[in-house]
């Protein structure tokens, strides 16, 4: 297999293993008793940090780099614009995703019981049903452009895809959770919610995919820095917009910003060591 080959591999199975810790949330979901909302607040800022950091500092330059090899001054200017393009996709994205199933509403595993009225055990599982299915779509949606971010970023730079899809894994766990939860309480079959939860991470892998059979017979440097731009937006976007609030909806504020500092921390260190 030549180094082309081996490179998209790597950068599907990396994309494929980001989309898929949705599965993880799940377990967590069906399992536990309650969500431990100090280690969900320090992971989701910790990825943010990831994102925010290595968008600004690694992907957005590396973008302009190749953009202004090709177009001279005006590359600048495209860069800029790509970025920006990035949030727009995202933004446009949740725009078009219900507030009630969006895969960010903070739903955590005690959340369902403790919303019924007192004395009472009776759920709405139609309600609750109709909810794991709109959220697991919602995510499918919301995650395809993440797919073809970090498939970008590890096909172009593998360490770089690595910190990407280690930070969008940690991000994918609670979502594969606002899914499996209302899933299992309808209809009380973990297995059920757990292959839910598990399928709506499959749209990352699959954005890879199309990204890939779209774009890679006109791969080039222009491409890749548009690419490149588009992607330090979405990261950012996704960092400001979801995993900050969604953090601190978890009720740790602090925690979630020493997990920010950290995450750019470990960032910035391995990009010195590794890059």
């Amino acid at each position: 297999m030549d180094l082309l080959g081996e490179n998209v591999l790597f950068a599907f199975g990396l994309t494929l293993f980001a989309g898929l810790s949705t599965g993880i949330g799940s377990i967590i979901g069906l399992f536990a008793k309650q969500t431990n909302t100090k280690i969900l607040s320090i992971a989701l800022g910790f990825s943010a940090g990831v994102m925010i950091y290595v968008s600004m500092v690694e992907i957005f330059v590396k973008a302009d780099d190749a953009l202004t090899a090709e177009l001279g001054d005006n590359g600048s200017w495209i860069t800029v614009a790509a970025f920006f393009g990035g949030m727009l996709l995202i933004a446009i994205i949740d725009k078009f995703v219900p507030s009630s199933e969006n895969p960010h509403e903070i739903r955590r595993v005690e959340d369902l019981e403790s919303d019924q009225p007192e004395g009472t055990k009776t759920i709405d599982k139609s309600k609750l049903a109709r909810m794991g299915m709109l959220t697991a779509l919602a995510i499918g949606i919301h995650n395809f452009p993440e797919g073809l971010a970090t498939f970008t970023s590890a096909l172009k730079d593998p360490s770089l895809g690595i910190a990407i899809a280690v930070a969008i894994a940690i991000h994918n766990i609670p979502e594969g959770l606002a899914v499996s939860v209302p899933i299992y309480y309808a209809t009380g079959d973990r297995m059920k919610a757990f292959f839910y939860s598990f399928l709506s991470g499959l749209s990352e892998p699959i954005g890879a995919l199309i990204g890939f059979l779209i774009l890679m017979p006109f791969f080039n440097d222009f491409i890749y820095g548009i690419l490149f731009a588009s992607v330090a937006g979405i990261m950012v976007f996704i960092s400001l917009d979801e995993l900050l609030p969604t953090a601190r909806e978890y009720g740790e504020p602090h925690l979630s910003i020493y997990g920010l500092v950290s995450g750019m921390m470990v960032m910035a260190v391995s990009l010195l060591l590794f890059m």
